[in-house]
């Protein structure tokens, strides 16, 4: 079965990190852009970053600029996300998506995403 999977989401204070993680299965990742979604309490889902096949360029939504860093290991068959200087505001549920190239509305595969919570 070809899917993403996200992982690493949990529950954190704010000011805390979390890492997620976003492996392929049934299918290699390198030949895909990455995107990070995420979709908070009443909002509509929007694009925070996406990294380049290869990983040469990167993008990133400013209200993550200087917080969030994506990188890629290929290797593992996966894309990270590593998020610092958490917020309440950053509570949303966060999906990883591939498509040929760093696209906002990415139509390739999607995972079923992973619950990250910011509160006190």
């Amino acid at each position: 079965q070809l899917q993403l999977v996200e992982s690493g989401g949990g529950v954190v204070q704010p000011g805390g990190s979390l890492r997620l993680s976003c492996t392929a299965s049934g299918f290699t990742l390198d030949y895909y852009a990455i995107g990070w979604f995420r979709q908070g309490p009443g909002k509509e889902r929007e694009q925070i970053s996406c990294i380049t096949r290869g990983g040469d360029s990167t993008n990133y939504h400013d209200s993550i600029k200087g917080r969030f860093t994506i990188s890629r290991d290929d290797a593992k068959n996966t894309v990270y996300l590593q998020m610092n200087g958490l917020k309440p505001e950053d509570t949303a549920v966060y999906y990883c998506a591939a498509d040929l190239i760093c696209i906002t509305d990415m139509t390739g595969y999607w995972g079923k995403g992973t619950q990250v919570t910011v509160s006190s």
